[in-house]
């Protein structure tokens, strides 16, 4: 088994251990990382942005998780996260091994600080999950809406398309990292500890597309 097999699967023996719940559904995965339902008072912070009033998806389905992450300059921060109930301890996991990889993270923010505005959201590189919207440029419901998919790094792993046979990138300002021949830094591709992990859950990736391409993008 190589040395990045054996660092995955001790993710997941990890895992079994360490988590301790409390009476309020709260669990402590590790120092830094935790997931409980949403509470009140963050609850209050998104009712009305990326959670709307009478949003059809009960707010009983959402994970309200605390991340620590390693940012570009290699200093530790703390952010925070929702995500749908379903794939709050797959993202524990995958966060902590990222963590305890230093694999760097520009930001873990709530949508919500930018006004639930992804556009935004993605050119300050801000890694986030839930957000009740379409898919951009569509009618179709995104999968970030049941909090079912996460953007990691996305100014540097753009989302790129082809309307009208023309590329578009997004953000626009990230353009010059559509070309996923170069080398760069924060760059997510297969072989990549980040790609690997999301995988070894069971998450599908956007790189993978055919007809578009969506670097940042992990689903369920």
């Amino acid at each position: 088994m190589g040395i990045l097999a054996v660092c995955i699967a001790s993710t997941f023996l990890l895992g079994v251990d360490s988590y301790a719940s409390s009476a309020t559904g709260k669990i402590e995965y590790a120092e830094g990382f935790s997931s409980e339902p949403v509470p009140a008072a963050v609850a209050a912070r998104i009712t009305g942005i990326s959670y709307p009033v009478n949003c059809p998806l009960p707010m009983s389905e959402l994970r309200y998780l605390r991340l620590r992450y390693v940012d570009y300059s290699g200093s530790v921060r703390d952010g925070e996260l929702i995500c749908n109930k379903a794939i709050a301890k797959d993202l524990l996991e995958i966060f902590a091994e990222l963590y305890n990889n230093r694999y760097p993270i520009a930001k873990i923010r709530l949508v919500d600080e930018y006004g639930g505005d992804d556009t935004l959201s993605i050119t300050d590189d801000n890694t986030s999950c839930f957000n009740y919207r379409l898919v951009e440029g569509s009618t179709s419901l995104s999968r970030h809406a049941l909090g079912m998919a996460i953007d990691i790094n996305p100014f540097y792993n753009p989302y790129v398309t082809y309307p009208n046979g023309m590329m578009r990138v997004s953000p626009a300002a990230a353009a010059v990292y559509a070309d996923r021949s170069q080398a760069f830094p924060h760059k997510i591709a297969p072989g990549d500890l980040c790609y690997k992990l999301f995988k070894a859950h069971g998450f599908k990736w956007g790189g993978d597309w055919k007809t578009v391409k969506d670097y940042q993008h992990f689903f369920k």
